[in-house]
């Protein structure tokens, strides 16, 4: 009976922990939102900070977006017009392809690489200042940490994720109608014809603001867990390993519930 009681309080402690934690990443994300907005409005945005860590995220993104998107697209492109070859709707193999990538590829890449690029180095280094006492500093000093460390990496990422998720759409695509031209015996008015049929603005709309959404999650994630950094670099690591997986985990969990809210809202049309 004791065994039992200690694992039932056990497993009670890990569900209010987990509860706190993310009570904390809502809270972070809603005071990180309005200082965000209210020093555009006031004109006291670190321009400068933002620009740094954007420029920071893009250099650590950027190739590997393009080593990502090429071998995606071709496999989607390879599976799909083996699919099509056999039921005699080659027809449409640049529109399952294409929009396999716009809808899903492009923002399941981009948050793989925010998270585990850009999410790791801000956990890393958040994490790093918190066990040096660089935030108690601050806050002694009366500089608010959120302002100063969070908000500018939110600015950042932002401003860069769509742009990625742009460049895999591109590469993606890309790739997907060369492999079609070039290898499959597809034509390129058959390709271009049928993604234009299919695809539309809107999917491209949803595709960046997943992307949008993935990256504040990854961000948020990310600051949170280093933030709560504890027992010098053993606890670094683990924020950061924290950050990753937690971060990509809870985007491919909201991509789930958006892509079920997108397929009852705003089903495929043709053309």
């Amino acid at each position: 009976m004791a065994i039992r009681s200690n694992v039932t309080g056990a497993g009670r402690s890990r569900v209010f922990t987990g509860f706190r934690t993310f009570g904390g990443a809502l809270e972070l994300a809603l005071d990180a939102f309005v200082h965000l907005v209210a020093d555009i409005a006031r004109l006291r945005h670190p321009w400068r900070d933002s620009v740094d860590q954007a420029w920071f995220v893009v250099t650590v993104t950027a190739v590997p977006a393009i080593l990502v998107s090429i071998p995606f697209g071709v496999i989607v492109s390879v599976q799909v017009g083996s699919l099509t070859d056999q039921i005699g709707a080659t027809s449409i193999a640049g529109a399952a392809g294409g929009l396999g990538v716009i809808r899903q590829g492009a923002p399941i890449v981009a948050a793989l690489l925010l998270g585990g690029a850009a999410g790791s180095a801000i956990a890393a280094d958040l994490g790093s200042r918190t066990i040096r006492d660089e935030i108690d500093a601050l806050k002694t000093m009366g500089i608010d940490p959120v302002r100063r460390l969070v908000v500018p990496r939110l600015a950042a990422i932002l401003f860069v994720a769509p742009m990625l998720c742009i460049l895999i759409i591109f590469m993606g695509i890309a790739a997907g109608y060369t492999i079609n031209v070039g290898f499959q015996g597809g034509t390129p008015g058959s390709y271009i014809s049928s993604f234009a049929s299919f695809a539309s603005v809107g999917d491209l709309v949803v595709a960046l603001i997943k992307t949008e959404i993935f990256g504040v999650i990854v961000v948020i994630v990310a600051c949170q867990r280093g933030f709560a950094a504890v027992d010098g670099p053993r606890g670094v690591a683990n924020a950061v390993n924290a950050a990753v997986v937690v971060g990509v985990i809870s985007a491919f969990t909201v991509n789930v519930v958006i892509t079920q809210l997108v397929a009852m809202f705003m089903p495929q049309k043709l053309g």
